[in-house]
């Protein structure tokens, strides 16, 4: 799971890097959450800037900084990122594409909403293969 800048070395540290492994781990399964080395606290900036890379054009910069964060991704071996920024997930995304990681990135509230059984059928373009059709026949009914 990335650790966001913002939310977790600039204000709340941390105490919400353990919140957000606690729903993570309740929605996916303590066995099935891989963490990144290092994290929390102390991860890997994802290179996005806060949406500020992303918005004016830099994407070799940003490419070549996020490297970090996507070498440090494929180590864990996950079939999925997760993230619970928006500018996390644009950039990670963006990454997994550019260097062939293969790896689909999810918000944090689109594991959530599909655990819950209420995630849309146009809410799933994230999603892999193996969850992309998960609980669609019961929001149908």
């Amino acid at each position: 799971m990335q650790d966001p800048c913002q939310l977790v070395r600039k204000t709340f540290g941390d105490d919400v890097a353990k919140e957000m492994r606690f729903v993570v781990k309740s929605v996916v399964g303590e066995e099935n959450f891989i963490d990144m080395q290092p994290n929390m606290s102390n991860n890997f900036c994802c290179g996005g800037g806060g949406g500020f890379l992303q918005a004016t054009g830099y994407a070799d910069q940003r490419r070549q900084y996020g490297k970090i964060k996507f070498d440090q991704i494929m180590a864990t071996g996950a079939d999925y990122c997760i993230t619970p920024c928006h500018n996390c997930h644009s950039q990670i995304h963006d990454l997994s594409e550019y260097y062939e990681g293969h790896f689909p990135v999810v918000h944090i509230w689109t594991l959530i909403a599909l655990s819950c059984g209420f995630l849309g059928e146009n809410e799933r373009e994230y999603l892999g293969e193996d969850l992309c059709d998960c609980g669609l026949e019961d929001i149908e009914k």
